[in-house]
């Protein structure tokens, strides 16, 4: 297991916010291109449509683009998501996790991957790769096989 590297970013109100903060709950910490596009509103929707359920197993959603902080502001406004985003603008974190890089039609940019942090801070789960709409799912029949575990 890989210990997930702490950083700190503003979140949507601007206030620093650290992965370390979040230490004794799981974190489905995820990467996304932008906020208020297509495939991100349906992949953030279901997060936020299965966020209780998130909640029960003790687990915390953290997004991260490199949006503005208004513009998570918006973006949260708008769909109405109960999880914290973090801005980071020039990127560190985003190249730190490895979500950049080739997409789809040879161009680079932010890579859609989510990782599963335990309460310990180690990654237990990497999706390098992810469907919008059937991720949060995914998440949490992994989640109640990691913590089963």
């Amino acid at each position: 297991m890989k210990h997930a590297q702490d950083f700190t970013l503003p979140d949507q109100t601007g206030k620093e916010r650290s992965l370390s903060e979040f230490r004794g709950k799981w974190v489905i910490l995820y990467f996304y291109p932008k906020d208020q596009t297509p495939g991100c509103t349906v992949e953030a929707c279901s997060f936020r449509d299965s966020n209780e359920a998130l909640l029960a197993k003790d687990a915390v959603v953290v997004g991260i683009s490199a949006d503005t902080v208004k513009s998570h502001a918006d973006f949260i406004s708008k769909y109405d998501l109960p999880f914290t985003l973090l801005a980071d603008t020039d990127k560190k974190v985003i190249n730190m996790y490895k979500a950049w890089g080739k997409k789809l039609f040879g161009q680079e940019g932010i890579l859609r991957k989510t990782f599963i942090i335990n309460p310990q801070g180690e990654i237990v789960k990497e999706y390098p790769r992810v469907t919008p709409a059937e991720h949060a799912t995914q998440i949490l029949n992994d989640l109640a096989t990691l913590q089963a575990a």
